[in-house]
């Protein structure tokens, strides 16, 4: 026996304890790989059924936000209904008050100009103006108060 063939002895021993190696790595990843598959199919039977019942949760839940969102626009409509109630009837009201106001402003100015003047027509025309200013002054508080300014 030369030393030729104990390196080819050597080589033979070597391949043959690589192939059972291999063949035994082999065995363990095809192991592995059915556990995997096994675990794979499991988490599809069990995630399919959630994510059916999640879909029909989310379905459920936008019907209701559908709801909601008519009852909002309910809600906004009656209010603005009834800020427009309340516009009319303050201008109602507002209207007389600003020429109530007016004609006291009239009487007190007109009383004082007769009797400093003592001339009708002119006491007659400052009441005039007199009321109308104050007409104009109350209208311009009452447009900032509902301009919040």
């Amino acid at each position: 026996m030369s030393w030729g063939d104990v390196a080819y002895l050597a080589l033979a021993i070597f391949l043959i304890v690589v192939g059972l190696a291999l063949g035994y790595a082999f065995y363990w990843l095809g192991e592995s790989f059915q556990r995997l598959a096994s675990l794979i199919g499991g988490v599809e039977k069990e995630t399919l059924p959630v994510i059916n019942k999640v879909g029909g949760s989310v379905d459920r839940v936008n019907k209701q936000l559908d709801k909601m969102d008519t009852v909002t626009d309910s809600a906004v409509d009656a209010a603005e209904s009834v800020d427009t109630a309340v516009r009319a009837v303050s201008y109602a009201i507002t209207r007389p008050v600003q020429k109530l106001s007016g004609f006291a402003a009239a009487v007190t100015h007109g009383a004082a100009s007769l009797k400093t003047k003592r001339s009708f027509s002119e006491a007659m025309d400052d009441a005039k103006e007199a009321a109308a200013q104050r007409e104009e002054e109350l209208a311009e508080e009452l447009a900032e108060t509902e301009t919040g300014g």
